[in-house]
Parts: C-alpha cells; structure tokens; sequence
C-alpha cells in the first residue's frame, strides 16, 4: 500500500468515529483532504453533519463537497475534529503546520471535546522535531521575532535556525490569517512543553505548531494496516 492509499485509509477509518448530527472540524493537508472527499460521499449519501473547515482550501473543497458548513463563531463548540499532522511522537504530541493553517487549526481543535489525527506511519517518530517546525508570526518585526524564536529554541536545548518560509513567487508565505511563517529547524525538541511555553510568550509569535494534550487518539496507516495509538 504507498503512501496515498495509506492516507486514505487512515481517513475512511476516522469517520466511523463520526456520528449523525456531530459538529465536526475539518483540518488541513493531504490526508485531511481525504477525509473531506470521503464525508462529502456520506453526506451525498445522507449523513447530517456541520463543520469548521480550518483553511480557505479545506472551505473550498467541503463546499464543492456539499458539506454543511458553519463558524465557531455561529457553533463555538465542537464535539470532535479530525485532522492530519508532520510529526507524531508516543505521547500524541505533534508538530503541525506544514500546510499553513496551524492557526486555524488550534483554535479549531481547542474548541473541540476531542480531537482524532490522522496519518501514514511515516508520521510516527519517538521524538519530535525532524520536521521543521512551523511558527506563524506578525509581519511587523519579522526579523526581531524570528531572533527571540531562535533564542528561544537554544535555551530549550534544541539550537537551530528559523528561517522565513517563502512562497512561489519568492516572496513570504502568507497564511490564511495575513501572517507569515518561519520553520525552525531543531533535529530534536526533547521537552516539547517547555519549548512551547517559551515560544508563546514571544510578542509578534501568533501560534506554534506545537499541539500537545489535544489529540485523544491516533490513527495511523502502514503497509500492514491500521494502528490506533490513544493518548497515554
């Protein structure tokens, strides 16, 4: 099974956890996209749901899908958000944002009684920080911002750069929210809380990609199948 059909796998098997009448969150990225293609069929095919989308894409895609959709400012609360994620660690810990939306996406599944993730197991490491990690920061004193990120990642033993992330036009990505993006390259954040902390108490940081204590549950594809990972 490659890696697509891994992903899809790993999205049909995440809605049988989806319930008539559930308020949903619909996260960002390939695998999220499968989910949204496959709960599009089963809403053609009946199923009553509403959900968030958490980025403009995802939006666009649930509408051409004929998803119901709402706000959190119409539906505060939400009773379950599946999305996908870079970097899984044993704890359910993630690293987030590689698609841009880890804004939207926080927000969405901090409103969210339970949040399930979704991925291949190529997303499974022991530890976090491989995948760079995306931190989406104001316009206004990029620069300053992106030094207290780096200071920051050194005092939390995990030292490395954080460079701008760049669009296709060579100039800054901007993210759904009008902010731009760094991806700091730290190897191996040993104490992911910490880091988050530090990183969140930067003025001109507007979220992280850290998510830790939000999934409940993991769902993984591999060549053998699934493997469903809970929170310890």
């Amino acid at each position: 099974m490659d890696v697509e059909k891994q992903k899809r796998a790993a999205a049909e098997r995440a809605l049988t956890f989806v319930r008539p009448g559930m308020r949903l969150g619909l996260g960002t990225g390939s695998t999220a996209g499968y989910l949204v293609e496959l709960l599009g069929q089963r809403v053609r095919a009946g199923l009553k749901i509403t959900a968030v989308p958490t980025s403009e894409a995802t939006r666009a895609q649930a509408e051409r899908a004929g998803i119901a959709l709402t706000t959190l400012d119409e539906t505060p609360e939400l009773d379950l958000t599946i999305d996908g994620a870079d970097e899984i660690a044993p704890d359910l810990s993630l690293i987030k944002g590689g698609g841009g939306a880890l804004l939207r996406e926080k927000i969405v599944a901090s409103a969210s009684a339970e949040m399930i993730v979704i991925a291949d197991e190529s997303k499974w490491v022991q530890m976090l920080g491989r995948f760079p990690l995306p931190v989406e920061i104001a316009p206004f004193g990029a620069s300053v911002t992106r030094r207290a990120i780096e200071n920051s990642a050194a005092q939390s033993s995990c030292p490395g750069p954080a460079p701008l992330r760049m669009a296709q036009n060579g100039h800054a990505f901007v993210t759904d929210g009008g902010h731009w993006l760094v991806d700091a390259q730290l190897q191996r954040i040993a104490d992911a809380p910490t880091l988050a902390t530090r990183l969140s108490a930067i003025p001109g940081v507007m979220e992280h990609g850290l998510f830790i204590g939000l999934a409940r549950l993991a769902i993984l594809a591999g060549p053998g199948g699934i493997r469903i990972v809970e929170r310890p």
